[in-house]
């Protein structure tokens, strides 16, 4: 199984990127999302952003994952 945390960027400087996760920021990769941008909300698996997600999505998945393992 894999689980994604949904993070939005706040600062690109590419391949990395500064993305924030409820308040916690941590430097991730950002090499397999086209067109990266700050503002993006992406779904992070160990340190890479592997998928761009709305933020209404982000939302739901951070909810379920909240659910499931009682917080992030």
């Amino acid at each position: 199984m894999c689980i994604a945390i949904p993070g939005k960027i706040v600062e690109i400087d590419f391949p990395f990127a500064i993305v924030d996760f409820k308040g916690t920021k941590r430097k991730i990769r950002i090499d397999l999302i086209d067109d990266a941008k700050v503002g993006d909300w992406v779904l992070v698996h160990v340190g890479i952003a592997i998928q761009k997600v709305d933020e209404e999505e982000a939302r739901k998945t951070a909810e379920l994952l909240e659910q499931v393992f009682g917080g992030l």
